[in-house]
């Protein structure tokens, strides 16, 4: 995490599960986070088992161009990504995951801005998983939320473990997308075994992913 909004979201959400694997999603108070709350949103499952945005924020909605409720969260990037953001996002829901993104967001302008976004468990019960996340743009730059992100590639992830990681991961290295990496998701292991990844000590190496 890079982004003093990941960093912040993460700590409240940190302080709040005290040990256990993720809070109830009703221990999550507004008023905490107000400052952070219109780069937040929620996730949950639909009646397919997809990752779908139960709430957003209103900068994030702005940012979009669009209410972003109901709406698909892997469809927010293109289409070589998505089936990467929908397997990350099922990892928080089922394995409380703590993951982190960083991607590129093209503009319907042509214009380019760089995003982190933090997506962290929360817990619903079995039969209603959720998620916490937050977006912040690494760049604050006067068109955002004029000039609505319509395209999306994702440039690198990581998987937190928060009972090993700082709390501050300003200098750690993410593994980059472009040279096939990706940190530790919990993937099938005949994708392992079947030639389309590779271990590298703790890391799942997946061959593909951004290029250029």
């Amino acid at each position: 995490m890079k982004q003093d909004g990941s960093i912040q979201l993460f700590q409240y959400w940190n302080r709040l599960r005290n040990g256990r694997l993720a809070p109830l999603r009703t221990e999550i108070e507004p008023a905490d986070i107000k400052s952070l709350l219109a780069d937040t949103f929620i996730l949950e499952k639909d009646t397919r088992g997809e990752a779908v945005f139960r709430l957003a924020g209103s900068r994030l909605c702005a940012t979009y161009g669009r209410e972003l409720k109901g709406f698909s969260f892997p469809s927010l990037w293109r289409e070589k990504d998505q089936r990467l953001v929908a397997r990350l996002a099922q990892s928080v829901f089922q394995t409380k995951s703590v993951v982190v993104i960083s991607y590129e967001g093209g503009s319907r302008g042509g214009r380019i801005v760089e995003f982190e976004l933090l997506l962290l468990p929360l817990d619903g019960g079995k039969e209603n998983p959720r998620s916490l996340g937050a977006v912040t743009a690494c760049e604050r730059t006067f068109w955002l939320g004029v000039d609505p992100i319509v395209d999306a590639r994702v440039d690198s992830v990581r998987v937190v473990d928060p009972e090993r990681e700082p709390m501050f991961l300003k200098n750690r290295p993410s593994i980059g997308l472009r040279d096939g990496g990706l940190a530790e998701p919990p993937f099938p292991a005949d994708d392992i075994e079947g030639g389309r990844a590779r271990r590298f000590g703790h890391l799942v190496v997946l061959e593909g992913g951004r290029s250029g």
